[in-house]
């Protein structure tokens, strides 16, 4: 039967990069994100007909996530993997953020991902499952006033406290923690770095989709990628 994978974030970026990897190796494969007409034009441009579901609703609301896996596992009765990709940064440090940016930015890097875990865990110890949270290098590495960087340590937190959780029932998780991505993240922070060599979305979707392919036993937990160049 084709995998069921279900990807959070994933009209744009790294998310939609892995996407269209899974489609390609004929996954069937779910996409969530707040934007419908960036679902849409995802959706046509992937061409995958009705191997590809897409789910408006925000990552960090409870409601959205159990009816987002509500919705595929209606649709498809399985999920196979599960990848924690929504979220985001914010221009500047936490002297200059506004309190209700860090708090929309603490609810979709930190809860979204936890919620995410809560809803699909009954589904992935059925299929012996895997989780994939989008941590960053920004998860192992401090550096001023760096908020982005307080939630990544949380992903990178969950992602062990939960695979603490569920090794005992055959489910995998792992970090992919990348360093300097060209993709619209960093809109809003003024583009990427002009001194690093940036990796592409695909690059760290080809990533992703190593890990999801890995034998049954095997998990890998967690990978930190830079761009060759990259020091911090």
């Amino acid at each position: 039967m084709e995998p069921v994978t279900l990807i959070t974030g994933g009209s744009t970026g790294i998310g939609a990069a892995t996407a269209r990897a899974l489609l390609k190796q004929g996954h069937r494969v779910a996409v969530t994100g707040r934007d419908a007409d960036k679902l849409a034009a995802f959706a046509a441009s992937a061409g995958a007909g009705e191997r590809l579901l897409t789910i408006t609703g925000d990552t960090s609301d409870a409601h959205d996530v159990a009816s987002a896996v509500r919705h595929v596992v209606d649709a498809w009765g399985r999920l196979d993997n599960v990848i924690a990709n929504a979220g985001f940064s914010l221009p500047g440090n936490l002297e200059s953020h506004a309190p209700e940016d860090m708090r929309a930015m603490v609810l979709t890097n930190v809860l979204g991902p936890a919620l995410l875990v809560r809803e699909t865990l009954p589904h992935l110890r059925e299929s012996k499952g895997r989780i994939v949270i989008i941590g960053s290098v920004a998860g192992v590495r401090n550096t001023p006033g760096n908020l982005y960087s307080v939630t990544k340590w949380a992903a990178h937190a969950l992602a062990e406290n939960t695979r603490l959780l569920v090794a005992k029932d055959g489910v995998g998780v792992t970090v992919v923690a990348p360093g300097v991505v060209d993709t619209p993240f960093w809109d809003e922070r003024g583009g990427t770095p002009e001194a690093t060599q940036a990796m592409t979305a695909e690059q760290i979707a080809d990533t992703i989709v190593f890990v999801v392919n890995q034998h049954a036993g095997v998990d890998i937990n967690h990978i930190t990628m830079r761009p060759t160049g990259q020091l911090g």
